[in-house]
């Protein structure tokens, strides 16, 4: 017995330092690449070289090779090349659009994003990524924080631009529609003119004034409080950023699947690092589970680009024989084949990312000492309830210990800056965090909660502040409950994000109160809420409130209402839930919490 004993652990004990040797083997291999990587761009930034570049030397090295697959079209790498010179030449002959300016893009997953932001970077212009999503308040707040001069829009936005065409005009904003002819007042047609432009190379001097500080483009976040803000990606980060697919073993002869919109950083580097690679993207106007795996076979694609909902969508669709009849190979194991999953977690903002390069399932990146010394990173304790750091005695911040959920912070050096957000130094100074560790220094502040466990593995825990995630979105609490404010009878809002059974993320709710004299028009509510705001913000529960309780600041207070949730069992407030198919916030009635909360009704 005792032989046996001893043989188990002698085994135990052989298969942990396996184990360790394994994790190093990959803690090594990921820093040699890591450090690759800075090389490259170091060398890159010496001599100017941008994404842009690369993808002109693309173009001469595999002109015929496709870069866009799209629906029943393929667009190769010159096709890319000469309709980005027509777009250059369009905005140029316009005479409204000259080098250094910002334009904004309004438009979805389509080849001409593409063309449009290579096109305005050949001659020297930045571009402002709009969420077509948003619309009245938000959709001119995003334009104005990002400087723009000029707005192009999809033609099926047009709606959406008529509706703050007024205020763009009384600004002296330029407004294009992507269509051959347009009779609004103080709207131009823009593919006429793309149409008629010249298709020759641009001169290069257009863009010598760009350094690789000047930004390549503006991407939304609504980071932690109030309405999004336009996070600048200047031109070293944009490489950074696209330099994810080297990192994680994309190769030269694979094929990406983007159905992510590209408004949002995760899919434009989809396309950026595809740049980079030399390789074909297969892009998709708007996700679909029923159509993802079709779609992957049709266009032979070998690797996926997904956030965590995206695996969710497929794993619930109905199984069919031919689930594993794919190439896929990197990024569900059981149903879809022995795909590898390559975990990332960063922020649009963020000068620090993580990677899970080992396969850990649920890890988002793995601490090692090297890696931190590259990158100043830290996991501190973190007071949920007062929203702040915990600090010692003497005042500085405090690690989390293994296992202990706590608030990542990376340093913001001369290595890794943070560029912060567009015309708003207060919400870029709210980021930061000062003399953590010692006086003087300053770490960016990623309003994430993770942990790292015994085996140094890191994972996601949660969000902090007034943002909450749902449906592959962050929603801006803020900025919700300024729309809700806006209904008739709605008086105050409280917004924030609860937990739901069986889903990702959180869903919104509202705790309101009341005008004086005025009943809750439920009808009215969802009219409003359907208008103004995007279906993945809309609260799906709201609670009438006489009073919202406040801090001594006077911010509202939410912890215990998010605990509560929306559990009628504990809440004695009149609850209401957002039915879809009646068009209508109806009350929330015990029949309709257990249905929701078994899965039964689909939110």
């Amino acid at each position: 017995m005792l032989v046996w004993v001893v043989v188990a652990l002698g085994v135990v004990t052989v298969l942990g330092v396996l184990f360790r040797f394994s994790n190093l083997f990959q803690d090594v291999q990921y820093i040699l690449t890591i450090l690759k990587t800075k090389r490259f761009i170091l060398k890159y930034m010496q001599t100017n070289y941008t994404v842009l570049d690369r993808f002109l030397d693309a173009a001469k090295t595999h002109p015929h090779k496709p870069l866009i697959l799209f629906k029943d079209e393929t667009y190769t790498y010159q096709d890319a090349d000469v309709l980005s010179n027509k777009v250059a030449r369009a905005f140029l002959q316009s005479g409204l659009v000259k080098k250094g300016d910002t334009v904004a893009m309004f438009v979805g997953n389509e080849p001409m994003f593409l063309w449009l932001w290579l096109g305005l970077v050949k001659i020297g212009c930045s571009a402002a990524f709009l969420n077509y999503n948003i619309r009245s308040k938000s959709l001119l707040h995003c334009f104005n924080c990002s400087g723009a001069t000029t707005l192009v829009a999809a033609a099926e936005l047009k709606d959406a631009v008529e509706e703050v065409l007024p205020s763009l005009l009384e600004q002296q904003v330029t407004v294009y529609i992507l269509a051959d002819s347009c009779e609004t007042a103080g709207v131009e047609s823009f593919k006429d003119k793309m149409s008629q432009a010249s298709s020759e190379p641009l001169p290069k001097d257009l863009r010598s004034h760009l350094t690789f500080q000047s930004p390549a483009t503006y991407i939304y976040t609504s980071g932690t409080t109030g309405l999004p803000k336009a996070a600048v990606i200047p031109h070293s980060k944009l490489w950074s950023m696209s330099f994810l697919q080297f990192v994680t073993g994309v190769k030269s002869t694979d094929v990406i699947y983007v159905s992510l919109p590209l408004y949002h950083s995760t899919g434009f580097l989809g396309v950026t690092g595809a740049i980079e690679r030399g390789i074909t993207v297969a892009l998709r106007n708007k996700f679909s589970s029923s159509q993802f795996w079709d779609d992957c076979r049709k266009y032979n694609v070998t690797v996926i680009q997904y956030i965590g909902e995206i695996l969710r969508y497929l794993c619930n669709t109905p199984k069919k024989l031919n689930d594993r009849n794919h190439k896929v190979r990197l990024d569900f194991v059981s149903r879809f084949g022995n795909i590898e999953i390559r975990e990332f977690y960063g922020a649009t903002e963020a000068n620090f990312a993580l990677l899970n390069y080992s396969g850990k399932m649920g890890a988002v990146g793995r601490y090692t000492f090297l890696h931190k010394r590259l990158f100043p990173y830290s996991i501190i304790k973190y007071d949920v309830d007062k929203e702040e750091p915990v600090r010692d005695s003497s005042g500085f911040c405090i690690e989390a210990s293994k296992g202990e959920p706590g608030l990542l912070i990376s340093e913001i050096t001369v290595r890794s800056p943070f560029t912060g957000y567009a015309r708003d130094l207060q919400q870029t100074e709210k980021k930061k965090l000062h003399d953590v560790f010692k006086k003087g220094d300053t770490f960016f502040n990623s309003g994430d909660l993770l942990r790292i466990d015994e085996d140094n593995f890191i994972y996601f825990q949660d969000r902090v502040g007034d943002t909450f995630r749902w449906k592959g979105e962050n929603v801006a609490t803020a900025e919700v409950a300024d729309i809700i404010m806006l209904a008739n009878c709605i008086k105050e809002a409280n917004v924030y994000g609860v937990k739901v059974p069986g889903q990702e993320g959180r869903a919104g709710m509202a705790a309101v109160t009341l005008r004086d004299g005025q009943k809750f028009d439920s009808a009215d509510v969802f009219k409003h809420v359907e208008n103004f705001l995007p279906a993945y913000a809309r609260p799906r529960f709201i609670r009438i409130r006489n009073s919202l309780d406040v801090t001594g600041t006077f911010k509202l207070v939410k912890v215990k209402l998010v605990e509560e949730g929306f559990d009628p069992h504990v809440i004695t407030d009149p609850l209401y839930f957002l039915d879809e198919k009646a068009k209508d916030y109806v009350p929330l009635m015990l029949d309709i919490f257990n249905e929701v909360t078994l899965g039964k009704i689909k939110i």
